[in-house]
């Protein structure tokens, strides 16, 4: 299959890009021989490997695939972290030869090797970050009138693991046993959890079957579930025993109160099914008029405005991955309308997860990851 010209262009951009930090940084750090071969070898490496990290799908051995998908993917984040410094360091030295002539030759080699130092250590800190089991975070959410029966409800969140060639079994052991660990009410994973097909990834999804929760283990739709097959990922999360909520509900009781759990499809769904289209009003049908709380899972914050329209009184999202690094957190706003943590529109509110795993490279900085207890408390 001959490429296409979209990724013909986008390999000459990237290749472009590494020329540029090549021309801007090598010749202003002063190396030997050795040195010069040692950095053109590393971006020559990073521009190639970056492309086939993503195309790692059309590799028949998944043991390879998933090696390469390495490599690959922990170049992206290194080269990420380097053409951010360098264009930074470009901007400062510009400033200084403007301004401070005389300081603009002597700032020369230090800013060039403090931009490969930032490079390495945001890689190695960010690696370190994204492959250590998440934490877990403590919200509280205070809702009107709620009864005492549901003064104390918890809800454990998990979002955004996205299990593929980087994210394996043993990293969603690790979260379950974190989950059940905090005996929740209810455990509710909102969107994403994989990168790739049933058949490649079936065993690494395999330990959700082990996640307990009083009153069910619930799952709505992300955008990668479609990326990744999403008919055969519902079917195969409901034989695991999670319960797939598509613009439906379920009837938490507890004692008298009536507590409605709502789920939506991915916020984009309609986008690769018509009849997916997100509807949290219509995932409100039929539901309790006096239900005392109305919780909505929707992957995408996007889904606030509609979610408040319909009557919910809290939302669960994640997709964000609060950014995952800097300085990527800084663009999240220009998609969606809040970026991490506990927000509020109107009377809705609106917590955001910043993720129980990682998308992409292999690292997190800034943006460290989550798995959420949130609990319904009274409002004061």
């Amino acid at each position: 299959m001959r490429p296409s010209r979209s990724f013909l262009t986008a390999i000459a951009v990237l290749v472009l890009l590494h020329f540029y930090i090549g021309s801007r940084l090598l010749p202003d750090l002063g190396l030997t021989p050795l040195g010069w071969a040692i950095g053109v070898a590393v971006l020559v490496a990073s521009s190639l490997l970056m492309p086939l990290g993503m195309m790692t799908r059309s590799i028949e051995r998944q043991s390879l695939a998933d090696r390469v998908s390495w490599a690959g993917m922990l170049m992206m984040g290194f080269f990420s972290s380097l053409l951010v410094l360098t264009l930074l360091r470009d901007i400062t030295l510009l400033v200084f030869a403007l301004f401070a002539p005389h300081r603009a030759a002597s700032a020369t080699y230090i800013s060039a090797l403090l931009v490969v130092a930032l490079s390495v250590t945001a890689t190695v800190v960010g690696l370190v970050n994204a492959r250590r089991r998440a934490r877990v975070v403590d919200v509280d959410v205070p809702i009107a009138n709620l009864p005492a029966g549901l003064h104390g409800f918890s809800i454990v969140q998990i979002s955004d693991v996205h299990v593929g060639p980087t994210i394996k079994r043993g990293y969603v052991d690790a979260i379950v046993d974190a989950a059940n660990a905090l005996d929740a009410d209810l455990i509710a994973i909102t969107g994403d959890l994989v990168d790739g097909t049933v058949p490649q990834l079936a065993a690494d999804v395999q330990p959700l079957a082990k996640l307990t929760a009083r009153h069910g283990v619930y799952f709505v739709t992300g955008n990668h579930e479609y990326y990744s097959g999403e008919p055969a990922w519902t079917r195969e999360l409901r034989r695991l025993g999670l319960k797939v909520l598509t613009n439906e509900h379920v009837v938490v009781a507890r004692g008298e109160a009536a507590l409605v759990v709502a789920g939506v499809t991915d916020y984009s769904a309609h986008h690769f099914d018509p009849q997916q289209r997100s509807d949290p009003a219509a995932a409100l049908i039929g539901a309790p008029a006096n239900a005392a709380v109305r919780i909505l899972l929707a992957h995408q914050p996007r889904s606030a405005a509609a979610a408040a329209d319909a009557g919910f009184d809290l939302q669960l999202s994640g997709h964000t991955h609060g950014g995952q690094f800097w300085p990527w957190n800084l663009f999240v706003p220009l998609q969606q309308p809040f970026t991490a943590g506990l927000h509020r529109l109107n009377q809705l509110w609106i917590y955001v997860s910043r993720g129980t795993g990682y998308w992409g490279p292999p690292k997190r900085f800034g943006a460290p990851s989550e798995i959420t207890r949130i609990r319904l408390v009274a409002k004061r």
